[in-house]
């Protein structure tokens, strides 16, 4: 839903020439380590696996990053806005009736101030950080966490994904799938395709019919 593209130009401006770079590798290092503390059962939140992430990066390219620089990238993730299509997609579908979560690696403080900066407080029923579960994305403790607040069979809802693996592991988990694919990316190679894929207005019509 939200947009990360902010993020990205302000490590360019701290870090000019080098920082797609940075944060490109920022980002990799980032889900590798919500996976790896997730598999080791050593899990801290979001934002504290993403500080550690953007520290790894600097240092794997020998950038020198200020506590301040850090800080600043960092609460970045507390002023994301959503994409311009997500409010009338949402809007169509809460005036069908269709109840609406949120389920996040980010962390329910991430969660809140994005929401309410995207102008989308009152559209969700749950909004819901893995911290609840003590388990990133693709466990399947953290798709249960949608299970458990909607009280309905997981083939009862729609998992709407922005990442492939993402889509990837909801689907495995058992619900019918739609992958946001804003990126063009190829699908993933892991025997569990989305039951569609496109963009939000598709969405809505997936959703609906």
């Amino acid at each position: 839903i939200f947009d990360p593209r902010p993020i990205v130009t302000l490590t360019e401006e701290l870090f000019p020439g080098r920082g797609r770079e940075l944060s490109e590798r920022w980002r990799t290092r980032q889900f590798e380590y919500t996976w790896l503390r997730t598999l080791s059962g050593h899990y801290v939140d979001f934002e504290h696996t993403t500080r550690d992430a953007l520290i790894y990066a600097a240092h794997a390219l020998k950038l020198k990053l200020e506590t301040a620089s850090a800080d600043q990238l960092v609460h970045a993730y507390f002023q994301l806005k959503a994409w311009p299509d997500v409010l009338p997609a949402i809007t169509a579908l809460k005036n069908a009736g269709i109840r609406l979560g949120f389920l996040s690696n980010f962390t329910r403080s991430m969660l809140e101030s994005n929401v309410q900066n995207s102008g989308l407080g009152g559209f969700f029923d749950h909004v819901l950080s893995t911290d609840l579960a003590q388990a990133f994305k693709p466990d399947p403790r953290a798709y249960q966490l949608g299970v458990d607040a909607f009280r309905l069979e997981r083939d009862e809802m729609v998992f709407a994904a922005f990442a492939g693996w993402d889509a990837a592991g909801a689907k495995a988990f058992g619900y019918p799938t739609f992958w946001v694919n804003r990126q063009n990316a190829p699908a993933e190679e892991l025997g569990t395709p989305p039951d569609a894929t496109g963009g939000i207005a598709e969405l809505v019509t997936f959703v609906l019919g």
